[in-house]
């Protein structure tokens, strides 16, 4: 099959010619529809985090069922399926406490003695995030994956794998905005874009949405943000307090840097909560006011939108076919497997929402 591997880090990707062995008793290899391209990649591409190549990029992804194992019982050849990076055990203390999002066990991974998924000339390589989504085939575990209607278109799909689930879960799960609550978003890509869905279909009754770009502020308005804030034009933080009268009760970093995620912190009123999404590069540290605790502000993480994803994925799906949830608007470009460096340095001007590779 054909791949786009990382070879080293930082560098571009190499469409290459890949081996993928036949599934074993608990896996699954689907043949890829679609494929959205992440920041979390792109953080990888520029060596912003530390990468083990060569390995097969790419994590937002759907498609449908190849082959199963032996010991395969939930899908079938032929069953349309979205993937997802969480994948679970379903046995260790995250997995039992209802926390399956941070389970890490390496039961969903082949041993080194076992022969790899994936190889060139023999030598193993990687899957990235265990699913290794830029491919034309991708062997995964079965607790990697979700079984969805074949209703659902699969390029609109591939967006749910990551960063919807991402952006409505943080909302959803994370921090439970209630109904008529103020938010703020910094960040308005695909992850930021979620954010604001999640806080519309919640109910919160102001959704200030900051970005730098005009065209992403735009496109806000359109998927539920009641205001936006221009961050290239002053002082966000004071706009935000301004248009509120004192900030907001939610706060969410969508972008991946410390000085975004202070900003949505000193955003936040009284006893409000700053939820971080993004991807901090590691050796940035986040710097906070601290008389601002004993005003009871909060600062917290979320980990995929904290999903538990075979519950929160298919009904994702049910608010698109509802046209409730706006994917259609986020996908600004189709592209091929051999565009996926094009796709990724169009990422890195910051001016597209999601560009989706797209498999014959």
């Amino acid at each position: 099959m054909r791949a786009a591997v990382l070879n080293e880090s930082p560098g571009w990707l190499e469409i290459t010619d890949v081996d993928v062995d036949n599934p074993g008793p608990h896996e699954v290899l689907i043949r890829t529809s679609a494929a959205g391209l992440c920041h979390s990649d792109l953080h990888f591409i520029e060596g912003k985090y530390p990468a083990r190549t060569p390995v097969v990029l790419g994590h937002e992804s759907a498609g449908v069922v190849e082959a199963v194992g032996s010991e395969v019982g939930y899908v079938a050849p032929g069953d349309r399926v979205i993937t997802c990076l969480s994948v679970f055990c379903g046995s260790c203390e995250y997995c039992v406490t209802g926390h399956p999002y941070l389970c890490q066990s390496p039961e969903v991974r082949r041993r080194s003695s076992e022969r790899p998924r994936l190889s060139v000339g023999g030598e193993p390589v990687g899957q990235f995030a265990n699913l290794g989504s830029f491919a034309e085939m991708m062997l995964v575990h079965e607790h990697a994956l979700v079984k969805v209607t074949p209703d659902m278109p699969l390029d609109r799909a591939a967006l749910i794998g990551c960063g919807v689930t991402t952006g409505l879960g943080a909302v959803f799960n994370t921090a439970s905005v209630p109904a008529g609550a103020s938010v703020a978003v910094i960040g308005c890509g695909g992850v930021g874009l979620s954010c604001i869905q999640g806080a519309f279909l919640a109910g919160a009754a102001r959704i200030i949405a900051v970005d730098q770009l005009a065209a992403k502020l735009d496109l806000a308005r359109q998927l539920g943000a009641t205001d936006t804030v221009d961050a290239s034009a002053g002082d966000s933080v004071a706009e935000v307090m301004e248009l509120t009268g004192g900030g907001v009760e939610y706060a969410f970093e969508a972008i991946g840097l410390a000085k975004t995620a202070e900003l949505a912190f000193n955003m936040l009123r009284r006893g409000g909560t700053a939820t971080v999404i993004g991807m901090i590069p590691p050796g940035q540290m986040v710097q906070l006011p601290g008389p601002a605790f004993l005003q009871s502000k909060t600062i917290q993480g979320s980990t995929m939108g904290s999903n538990r994803f075979r519950v929160d994925m298919p009904r994702y799906v049910d608010l698109y076919l509802q046209g409730r949830l706006k994917l259609d608007e986020m996908v600004s470009a189709r592209i091929t497997l051999d565009e996926v460096n094009d796709g990724f340095k169009t990422l890195q001007g910051a001016d597209v929402a999601r560009s989706v590779i797209i498999f014959d």
